[in-house]
């Protein structure tokens, strides 16, 4: 069973449902956006829908370099997936980030691979990257330093990379003012920290940019760096009640913190499921999270 933040639907009369409906769109356009509402519009909607068929895969960018816990440089590479054909110059951004406990995984996760063409398809351009990781990794039964470490790490690392796409927004067709951030379990973990610390950006690639992102995509993360804080982006969260990887209490607490801060956040929660099933849930993962990025990067009014 899916448990969502939506309210359920009751037995209240068409006419007034009709009028929530309208009261909804008039709060959305004022900025209260949300992952359960499609965006309107005749299809094929550019950001929205599938409006390209094929995709273009460019594989090792250097976006940066910084040093590992061993003292030794690391060349941190991304691949660009864009939609092949499309003369668009000024596109909305996403960057990716795989799992593995900090301390494995690839940018080629096969999840990764279907988020970034995916959303190439519908106009976005994708980056999925590398970051740094440690031999040790991660467990939520006992971090280490060198647990805390690689978490630090991974965030200034992805932060490198949104700072590497703004920088270059004109060589890959990118709007540097909407760029957002998702991630699977470490990956998610990383997303969120990048959301919630602008101002701790590290050394890893492109000083000089802002690391700042307008929205963030966890599958099985939560936040364990930083706090949420007053202006900061919006969050979409997608977790499984048993999931003893990354604790389920761990996701509704950033949840939590997030709207006590003000900030819109948002927790899809699947009953009795473990971590990262994105296979079982592909279609409703995909489906969220397509209509909170067109939301929260207001793509209505982006490059069409």
């Amino acid at each position: 069973m899916t448990i969502t933040d939506r309210p359920l639907e009751d037995a209240r009369p068409v006419r007034t449902r009709l009028l929530l409906i309208v009261g909804a769109g008039l709060a959305l356009v004022a900025g209260a956006c949300t992952p359960y509402l499609v965006p309107p519009g005749a299809a094929p909607l550019r950001y929205r829908d599938a409006v390209f068929g094929a995709v273009t895969t460019t594989s090792n960018v250097t976006y940066g370099s910084a040093l590992d816990q061993q003292g030794q440089p690391v060349t941190l590479r991304l691949d660009v997936y864009a939609p092949a054909g499309d003369t668009v110059t000024s596109r909305p951004a996403i960057v990716w980030v795989h799992g593995g406990s900090f301390s494995g995984g690839t940018k080629t996760s096969a999840e990764l691979v279907d988020e970034a063409t995916t959303f190439a398809k519908k106009g976005y351009v994708n980056a999925s990257i590398s970051y740094r990781l440690s031999a040790s990794g991660c467990s939520a039964s006992g971090p280490t330093a060198s647990c805390i470490q690689a978490i630090a790490d991974a965030m200034h690392d992805a932060q490198a990379a949104v700072r590497f796409l703004r920088a270059n927004a004109t060589t890959y067709g990118i709007d540097p003012t909407r760029i957002a951030i998702g991630g699977t379990s470490a990956g998610a973990i990383t997303a969120l920290n990048v959301a919630y610390n602008p101002d701790d950006p590290g050394d890893s690639g492109t000083p000089g940019e802002s690391s700042a992102v307008r929205a963030a995509v966890s599958l099985s993360g939560a936040k364990i760096l930083g706090s949420a804080s007053a202006g900061e982006p919006a969050v979409l969260l997608f977790h499984g009640t048993a999931d003893t990887t990354v604790p389920y209490q761990w996701a509704v607490s950033t949840r939590d913190e997030a709207k006590a801060a003000g900030l819109p956040a948002y927790l899809t929660s699947w009953d009795g499921v473990g971590h990262v099933p994105y296979v079982a849930h592909r279609a409703e993962i995909l489906d969220q999270t397509s209509n909170f990025l067109y939301w929260e990067l207001d793509a209505a009014h982006a490059a069409n």
